[in-house]
């Protein structure tokens, strides 16, 4: 027997459709049913309309009823939309002729009157049911909303989610789309007369199935699999004087967050984008401070504490695997059993000298997209981290990589060795015996690490998650694992990937193996 859910709303005007709408926008994606039905007139095309218009962040988009055309098409931001009225169809086989049989994959479907063909629609669909309502008033209408199949947890979702903002007095607020990431998280501003605050939807979900040693990636490599770490970081951050979003609302069993809105102002200007000075010199300067403390390994987390894992050796090696795994198959070069044995082994002996260093807290991807500038704050607080809920405990070396070698932003090799050296120097003024030297040994290491983990990343972006966008940042990847490369600890790795490894499509194919001036170079000189 099918899984159904239901529960009804109450719909007093258009803008009360138009929030609920963008509500369930929050929770579908590509390969999810949206069904319509009512007498004509219930309001059909109109919750149709107010969820396209929520995705593609345009009140003003001309979003026509599909009635004498059938289907309408849309390729929006986040995913295409398909928008069909089967009132005209006669028969199912006409589905055929418009497209809908089957049903397009990585596509969200919205159909008013499905009743018209009933066997072709899919068991797992979400049904909206609107019904004039005018003891309400003239324009009032009822939604009753079924989820069927998988759907159903979408509907159940859905009804928290409602409770949710109604609980904490944004049930009634205008909700803006914000574009997401590479995760399973979704975000909304919610507007107010007295001021913006963000809305984010984070579903407990494991990535990826139980491939590793009977657990998913995203176990096994320690990335959150729910809101509840970002809450105990983000206090955590704040406690350290890092600014990190206010947390105003929280549902941690639902994994819905009401917090504070930093804004857009990031970090980086022009086309192509570059950093900003003054905005990363005071990133690094964030970072710095933060490892030149006694952390915490544990955090208080709603009357409970959150143990802050660490990033062990089968993480890290679990990581580099998608290079292998992912990244070499797409450029014909697969590793047989000989090959992937070496590898594994150079990088075992690779890794002893960051996994015995000091541990810090690892906020993993600490970099342009995270980061917002605060211009109203001063020293450090003016950057405004957003993403740290993946936070383990690891080596020094590795946030200073993912900011100092941006995986969406290309940061000039001098730039790079300026910030290093700043880096640098504010340590040894913390602590004269940091290790200069040995920490540009890690920081190389680290980078190879997480430059070999994102080529596999993006590959497996690409062909597992249809987000072939990523694609294009993988010469930039090659560019710094080529500079990593080039420290003389990781000799024997720079000659392996040389005779194993080829480059991105893309990649610069006559750029030097050797950058003008090695980490190295740059701690000597701090």
């Amino acid at each position: 027997m099918t899984d159904t859910t239901t529960f009804s709303v109450a719909l007093h005007n258009e803008t009360a459709t138009t929030q609920l709408m963008a509500d369930l926008a929050l929770l579908v994606g590509p390969g999810d049913v949206i069904t319509l039905t009512g007498d004509l007139g219930a309001g059909k095309t109109a919750a149709a309309r107010s969820l396209i218009r929520y995705l593609a962040g345009d009140e003003t988009l001309e979003v026509p009823s599909p009635t004498f055309t059938l289907v309408q098409g849309y390729e929006l931001p986040p995913f295409p939309v398909m928008h069909a009225d089967l009132y005209r169809v006669e028969d199912e086989s006409e589905l055929d002729e418009i497209g809908l049989s089957p049903l397009p994959d990585a596509t969200l479907i919205l159909i008013e009157w499905p009743e018209r063909a009933p066997s072709a629609m899919p068991a797992d669909r979400i049904d909206i049911a609107l019904t004039h309502r005018p003891a309400l008033g003239s324009s009032a209408r009822a939604a009753d909303i079924t989820g069927h199949g998988r759907a159903a947890a979408i509907v159940a979702r859905l009804q928290a989610l409602r409770e949710f903002l109604d609980a904490s007095g944004y049930i009634d607020a205008t909700r803006r789309r914000m574009a997401g990431d590479a995760s399973t998280r979704s975000y909304a501003r919610l507007l107010r007369d007295d001021g913006v605050v963000i809305l984010m939807n984070f579903p407990q979900r494991p990535d990826g199935a139980a491939l590793y040693n009977g657990k998913s990636y995203s176990a096994a490599v320690h990335l959150a699999e729910n809101v509840k770490p970002f809450v105990a970081i983000a206090e955590g951050l704040r406690a350290q004087g890092i600014s990190a979003p206010a947390i105003h609302h929280s549902d941690l069993d639902h994994g819905f967050l009401i917090t504070e809105d930093f804004g857009s102002e990031g970090v980086i200007e022009g086309d192509p984008p570059r950093p900003i000075a003054e905005r990363y010199e005071a990133a690094t300067d964030a970072l710095a401070m933060l490892h030149g403390k006694a952390l915490p390994e544990t955090l208080p987390l709603d009357g409970k504490t959150y143990e802050i894992p660490v990033f062990d050796v089968e993480a890290m090696l679990i990581e580099i695997g998608l290079m292998p795994e992912w990244y070499l198959p797409d450029r014909n070069a697969p590793l047989n059993d000989e090959r992937r044995a070496e590898f594994f082994a150079m990088w075992r002996e690779l890794l002893k000298p960051p996994l015995s260093a000091p541990k810090t807290w690892i906020i993993r991807d600490y970099h342009s997209p995270n980061l917002i500038w605060l211009e109203n704050r001063t020293g450090i607080a003016r950057v405004g981290v957003i993403d740290f809920q993946d936070t383990v405990l690891g080596p020094q070396s590795y946030d200073v990589v993912s900011l100092l070698q941006d995986a969406r932003i290309d940061v000039p090799e001098n730039i790079e060795l300026t910030l290093l050296s700043r880096y640098i120097k504010t340590r040894r003024a913390q602590d004269t015996n940091f290790d200069a030297a040995g920490f540009a040994e890690l920081y190389a290491i680290m980078s190879a690490q997480r430059n070999t983990r994102l080529l596999g990343t993006f590959a497996r972006l690409n062909r597992r998650d249809g987000k072939p966008h990523y694609l294009r940042h993988q010469p930039r990847i090659w560019t710094y694992l080529q500079r990593s490369l080039a420290h003389p600890a990781l000799g024997a790795l720079r000659d392996w990937y040389l005779a194993n490894v080829p480059p991105p499509q893309g990649a610069f194919q006559g750029a030097s193996q050797e950058p003008s001036q090695e980490p190295s170079q740059a701690a000597s000189q701090a």
